[in-house]
């Protein structure tokens, strides 16, 4: 257990000054951040034509309100915390590579349900979106890589014990 621990720390310390080297940020956190815009424009243009993205922003046309994808808003820290939980984690590499995919697919699909539904609130009532984006959404999402991880855990094949009476 404390293996563990010292593993996903560093990992996590690791991951995180990775993240916000210049190399990283233009060609992973930038990139990813403004795809997000455009995936969750495009599903909310599937409902509602008064949406647009222009870079990391969400806008509405018509009312001129909108979100901007900063910064921890765009799945990529909770990505990371994953990532450091699965690979401090004892098991065959395979099945960390199967959680790290499903596991991204997992958190990333909730994040743009939060992205939808903050620009939603944000247009609708800015109180509302202040509290769902500072204490909503951030519990939510840090539960999500909490269950998906345990998830993942928990569908791990277990070690074969030798039968003792074999002998």
């Amino acid at each position: 257990m404390v293996r563990f621990f010292v593993i996903f720390l560093l990992l996590v310390l690791g991951l995180f000054t990775v993240e916000l080297t210049p190399p990283a940020q233009s060609t992973i956190v930038i990139p990813w951040t403004l795809f997000l815009a455009e995936i969750s424009a495009t599903l909310i243009g599937a409902f509602d034509s008064d949406v647009v993205a222009y870079g990391k922003v969400l806008q509405s046309l018509s009312r001129g309100g909108g979100v901007s994808i900063e910064a921890g808003c765009n799945g990529i820290e909770a990505c990371i915390l994953l990532t450091a939980a699965v690979l401090a984690y004892s098991a065959p590499w395979r099945h960390k590579l199967v959680g790290l995919l499903l596991g991204f697919f997992a958190i990333q699909a909730l994040n743009v349900l939060r992205v939808i539904s903050l620009y939603y609130l944000a247009l609708w009532h800015r109180p509302a979106f202040e509290f769902a984006h500072l204490y909503v959404w951030q519990i939510l999402i840090m539960l999500d890589v909490l269950v998906v991880w345990l998830i993942w855990i928990q569908r791990l094949p277990r070690p074969k014990v030798a039968d003792a009476s074999a002998n």
